[in-house]
């Protein structure tokens, strides 16, 4: 009986352990989980540098903007159908990356009122930021698209006012390039003589109608050597055929006379060449003639840039109503290029480093972003832009070193992961 009750003593103290140990496990596996959920901190991020994270609220380093909570995401099978969580976080893109998605893409980023979006995104809906199907928010941060090694810079007032900051609007201007050239009154015994030649081998082709076909063909190319000749001499298609029709070359290479023409040689340099076309107006200035002024209109360009000067020499035809303007004398010419109503900015805007051109662009809260422009002529004080910027945005023209600077150095650091550097707020 006794061994009976000491076996019976035993079996209630096993099942009194095990029990024990299943609530301790138990009471563990709960703490375990209760203290997991308490021992996820809270993250919060920079919506303009998502890479940026702290565990407490404050702003961020690099472009002082508040940091935003992150929401724990859901990955449930209704969260699934019904597109990413609205509290995800934002995603950042430039407007080229949006315009280039497929249509259906971009809704994916939001919960569209009117599901999949059919709709290609362009520039300037990318740009507000709103889906073209239903007009919401796409929920995602546009950012520029800076040149390499640039980046915004928020610049307080006092801070402008200490560096000099000033501003100028994006507009559209009549243009007109003035480009001015020394010249001289053409003297030109070799073209003269070309000019003979040309006639008398064009006459000879004439006369070679009847004869036999050898002479004839001779006739023909010794036509074409020789009005290939004035064409290198400079002459354009349309002056030989004036030559051919006129029947006599042109004296005025060799003198000139009261109340008649003269020519003009001017040398363009190479990169003014695209402004300058035939037909187009050119006056002349004699130095030491005082408010006497000659017109004349370009008749031709030569072909063949010169090696030396990489300059291109035009000619161009003159009124000489009273003979003042005689063989080789030095003149002055002034020709003048409508280049049509253009986008201009003032000519300080532009921040030229060598590889590219910037300019700086103001946006909202004092801050500038850099942009990259392609520039066209420069005229008096403003520069032509063929790409880059829109009319009426607002420019930087002084004070722009500075900004580069600063613009370059945030860039670095941001490169870095060195965000803990802050600038320009005061």
């Amino acid at each position: 009986m006794i061994k009976m009750n000491r076996f019976l003593s035993i079996g209630v103290l096993l099942v009194i352990v095990i029990v024990t140990g299943a609530i301790a496990l138990r009471s563990m596996g709960h703490l375990s989980v209760h203290s997991g959920k308490h021992a996820e901190k809270a993250v919060y991020y920079c919506p303009m540098h998502p890479n940026y994270t702290s565990d407490r609220p404050g702003t961020c380093p690099i472009c002082n903007m508040s940091l935003v909570k992150k929401e724990e995401q859901t990955t449930d099978k209704k969260s699934m159908d019904h597109g990413p969580s609205t509290v995800d976080q934002p995603r950042v893109f430039t407007v080229a990356q949006l315009v280039a998605m497929k249509p259906g893409e971009i809704c994916l980023l939001h919960k569209c009122k009117m599901g999949t979006c059919m709709i290609a995104m362009t520039p300037e809906l990318a740009k507000l930021g709103k889906c073209p199907h239903c007009g919401e928010d796409l929920g995602v941060i546009i950012k520029e698209a800076f040149p390499q090694g640039y980046t915004s810079v928020q610049l307080g007032a006092s801070k402008q006012q200490a560096i000099g900051v000033k501003t100028a609007p994006v507009r559209k201007m009549a243009l007109t390039k003035t480009i001015r050239a020394s010249g001289r009154i053409a003297y030109d015994p070799e073209l003269y003589q070309a000019e003979e030649e040309y006639l008398q081998a064009a006459q000879a082709l004439k006369k070679a109608g009847i004869a036999d076909p050898e002479i004839r063909e001779q006739a023909a190319k010794l036509v074409d050597s020789s009005k290939i000749k004035l064409r290198l001499l400079g002459l354009s298609e349309g002056i030989v055929q004036e030559i051919e029709k006129a029947g006599k070359s042109d004296r005025s290479l060799l003198y000139s006379d009261a109340g008649g023409k003269v020519w003009l040689y001017a040398p363009i340099y190479e990169y003014e060449t695209p402004l300058v076309h035939v037909g187009d107006a050119v006056e002349v200035e004699v130095p030491g003639v005082s408010d006497k002024k000659f017109q004349g209109i370009i008749r031709s360009i030569d072909s063949v840039v010169d090696p030396v000067t990489r300059s291109l020499r035009i000619r161009a035809q003159l009124d000489n109503p009273d003979g003042t303007l005689k063989p080789e004398m030095y003149v002055n010419a002034v020709l003048k290029a409508d280049l049509g109503e253009q986008l201009a900015v003032p000519e300080e805007a532009v921040f030229a480093t060598g590889e590219k051109n910037i300019v700086f662009v103001v946006k909202e809260n004092n801050v500038f972003d850099p942009r990259e422009v392609v520039l066209g002529a420069k005229v008096d004080r403003f520069y032509e832009i063929k790409s880059g910027l829109q009319e009426n945005e607002i420019v930087v023209t002084s004070g722009n070193f500075l900004i580069d600077s600063e613009s370059r150095l945030k860039s670095a650091l941001e490169g870095a992961g060195g965000g803990g550097h802050k600038h320009g707020n005061s």
